[in-house]
């Protein structure tokens, strides 16, 4: 094993669809997962190819009802290609004896590598060597190499290389009782002597989507004559393509595809964009070069090192970074798209947005601001749904959707399947209002990071003041407690969604959902008052913002409630320490895997609303996303005691009550351990490495990775362990590694200096910048501030003052 190369040896059928996830390659724009290109799906295999921001709506008659859903769409299959010895049966891992078979991911190149070695039922060995890409600096193009070697045999080869857009979604076991059939074929030709398109459209939203593939031979990296015939039905279309071999005789056929659909920038039509892109592209060969380039680039800007004595954990944390950068990348800031919280590796949670940008969007401000910028438009071309939306519901301002989509309505499903018990229950998980304070804090916060004010005068700043005021519309003022109220609301734990004598759902004073609202109400005040003048004037006419809003913000920034029970613990929300406690030991004995207790207790004809049980991090959530000093800040503003034993006691409170049923709550636990146990804290990282590469949710990961979890282990060496923080425009930093980690170092960007190296080993910080135009930056450690410009060095003793 290496630090850069995700191998498996042998062929699996059980592990095929969590490998097909975790060798998915892309580029930002499109992503392809790594099933082999001779399968289909099959049960075992599940090919699938996914268009950043490409989604369609079907109905469904589900439990008595019309349910329609929006999905990201299972785009056309570039990928297949199989071949056959003397009109024999078409090769198929299934029909053959596999005598040797290597997959290796290389994640510093983006290449995919498969070896097969195999017997046919004529007795014939052949050896199968494939390559294959989806170009990073072309966002278009994708490639496809196999080499036949045939190792003992004579005879003719034929080899099929097609596009089938007769593909659906159906990758989710649980939604194959919902209509995936969101592809409408449209045409399916020959244009030219090596390049066949395929071209369909999405059946509701109307995208056509066009793929062009050009196929050749190549014997000794000359293009070889081949008897060609081209295969054309409804929806498909093929090259059919044989010569003779003799034994010994190696052949590469080599498959270049483009892929263009109507959402795309400056072209005529997506076919005719697919087909002359096709006809400018070079070999196989030159486009991998070109593709390894760009990996360099994106690593040499991008990359952690982390030594810790396992070549596997620093595997696990590149093989997180691949994949954040294969999902959203420097092709997507120009796209009209969110982060789908499954990346484009599957079709779990239908490819929608949910909150996963808190986790993701810390790694990329300090990287690609770039892209971050782009995601944060995606909500800011929402936010007049997002006004609609607290229109109909009755508030001001602007409330996101919980899970979004196309066009920011919501799209959280009104039931859900538990598989467990075979029922469709209600879902009511659009009460996580808490996504707006998420949204409120990466904007924040990407300003921290870039001191990019233009960005705040024109989209940052609008999106705040509307979720504050949506957060001043939904709270509610009781008179006797003299404090503010948020109800009917959810928070990140979702095990919670009511109260058992109480018919509507929703729960009352989330502490999360409270503070947080709070901190945006703050936020809100900071930001109209960091804006030039002009400009906050010219925001207050548009949207309306009197002197009386800001005053009653200030308020209830002052007023808030936060439930507190026992020893000074703060409530999940109201009547959370009234709950029973939960026979933790009998439900493991009896079920074993508990992660998702939720579907247990519902099988069983109970709820966790009766339990003080957690999903994830709910409460805790506050001391991931703040600092102690923050904290204390907020807590004594709304005139609640602060202790210094506050939070390690409401983190062993909540441990112990938490199933870790979202691949997030390792993570997160990591982090609210690191300041007070940091044992404890290397085994949470350790378990959010290994989430989705060893599926720890037993079944989970095949249907798409969990972006923000993989994300989040990358910030919690970067911004934990490392003790990055951006605040008041300091990079503060504020080391912390635990025993086992011995070594990081990481390049980042931080306003305008795209290259930041931090390195900490042992009991040395070191900080370097490259040379170039940007102006100094501040640089702060234990208090002391300093400035820090282009090409100079700055090294800390970390028990000593600094040199």
């Amino acid at each position: 094993m290496t630090a850069w190369s995700l191998v498996y040896e042998g062929f699996e059928p059980s592990q095929e669809g969590l490998r097909e996830a975790l060798c998915t390659v892309g580029n930002g724009y499109f992503a392809t997962r790594g099933a082999a290109p001779e399968a289909c799906a099959d049960g075992v295999h599940y090919p699938g190819t996914y268009i950043a921001g490409c989604f369609d709506r079907r109905t469904s008659e589900v439990a008595d009802r019309s349910v329609e859903n929006e999905s990201l769409v299972n785009a056309p299959n570039w990928l297949p290609l199989t071949f056959r010895i003397d009109e024999g049966p078409w090769f198929a891992l299934a029909d053959v004896e596999v005598e040797e078979y290597r997959q290796e991911l290389d994640l510093r190149r983006g290449v995919m590598i498969r070896l097969v070695r195999f017997r046919d039922v004529a007795g014939r060995r052949t050896t199968l060597t494939q390559r294959r890409f989806v170009h990073m600096r072309d966002p278009h193009l994708a490639g496809l190499q196999s080499t036949i070697r045939a190792e003992d045999w004579s005879g003719r080869l034929e080899v099929r290389s097609a596009l089938d857009g007769r593909v659906a979604n159906c990758g989710v076991a649980r939604y194959r009782s919902l209509d995936g059939h969101h592809l409408v074929p449209a045409s399916a030709r020959e244009t030219g002597e090596d390049t066949i398109c395929v071209q369909v459209e999405t059946s509701q939203s109307r995208v056509r989507i066009a793929e062009a593939a050009r196929t050749r031979m190549l014997r000794n990296s000359g293009v070889v004559p081949a008897r060609r015939r081209a295969v054309v039905e409804e929806g498909y279309a093929a090259h059919d393509l044989a010569l003779d071999l003799d034994a010994g005789d190696e052949i590469t056929v080599e498959k270049v595809v483009a892929l263009y659909t109507s959402r795309d920038h400056a072209i005529s039509e997506p076919g005719l964009a697919a087909c002359h892109k096709l006809s400018r592209v070079p070999s196989f060969d030159e486009l991998a070069d070109q593709h390894a380039v760009a990996w360099a680039r994106l690593w040499d800007r991008c990359g952690i090192a982390i030594a810790d004595g396992d070549e596997r954990s620093a595997m696990v944390l590149n093989l997180h970074v691949f994949h954040l950068l294969q999902t959203v990348s420097e092709h997507t800031h120009d796209l009209d798209v969110g982060v789908p919280a499954r990346g484009l590796h599957g079709e779990a949670y239908r490819g929608h947005i949910f909150w996963d940008e808190l986790f993701i969007l810390p790694f990329l401000n300090l990287r690609m601001p770039e892209v971050s910028k782009g995601l944060l438009r995606y909500r800011y071309r929402r936010l007049t749904a997002a006004r609609y939306a607290a229109r109909d519901a009755g508030f001001e301002g602007a409330m996101y959707p919980w899970q979004s989509g196309s066009s920011g309505r919501e799209e959280t499903q009104t039931l859900h399947l538990n598989p467990r018990s075979g029922r469709w229950l209600p879902d009511h998980s659009h009460l996580q209002r808490h996504i707006n304070s998420a949204i409120a804090y990466n904007v924040w916060h990407y300003y921290q990071a870039t001191d990019d004010l233009d960005f705040l005068v024109f989209h940052g700043a609008e999106m705040i003041l509307e979720i504050a005021r949506f957060w001043a519309s939904i709270a509610t003022y009781n008179r006797a407690l003299d404090r503010y109220e948020i109800k009917g609301v959810m928070g990140p734990d979702e095990y919670h969604d009511g109260y058992r004598d109480r018919e509507e759902p929703g729960l009352d004073n989330n502490a999360y959902t409270n503070v947080m609202a709070v901190w945006v109400l703050l936020r809100a005040l900071d930001v109209f008052h960091l804006l030039p003048e002009a400009s906050r004037q010219n925001l207050v006419d548009k949207i309306g913002l009197g002197r009386e809003e800001l005053e009653r913000w200030e308020e209830i920034s002052r007023k808030m409630l936060v439930p507190f029970h026992g020893d000074r613990i703060i409530s999940q929300f109201d009547g959370y320490g009234d709950l029973e406690e939960l026979d933790w030991l009998g439900y493991q004995e009896r079920y074993g895997d508990i992660h998702r207790l939720d579907r247990i207790l519902e099988a069983e004809d109970d709820t966790p609303n009766r339990y003080k049980v957690s999903k994830q991090a709910d409460v805790l959530m506050l001391f991931y996303l703040f600092s102690t000093e923050d904290l204390r800040e907020l807590f004594q503003r709304l005139g609640y005691e602060w202790d210094d034993e506050l939070i390690p006691r409401n983190v062993e409170y909540y441990l112990q009550r938490t199933s870790h049923g979202s691949t997030l709550s390792a993570l997160v636990h990591s982090w609210v351990l690191a300041r007070t146990d940091r044992k404890r804290s290397w085994e949470f990282f350790n378990g959010a490495l290994e989430s989705d590469v060893s599926d720890v949710q037993g079944g989970t990961t095949p249907e798409g990775i969990h972006l923000g979890a993989m994300a989040g282990t990358v910030d919690v060496v970067q911004r934990c362990y490392v003790g990055i923080e951006t605040r008041d425009g300091v990079l503060w930093l504020n080391p912390q590694l635990p025993e086992e980690l011995r070594r990081v170092q990481l390049t980042g960007a931080y306003r305008r200096h795209f290259g930041v190296t931090v390195e900490v080993e042992g009991d040395r910080l070191r900080v370097a910048t490259r040379p170039g135009p940007a102006p100094p930056i501040r640089i702060g450690y234990r208090g002391e501030v300093v400035e820090l410009g282009p090409g100079e060095t700055r090294v800390y003793e970390l028990s000593e003052a600094p040199t």
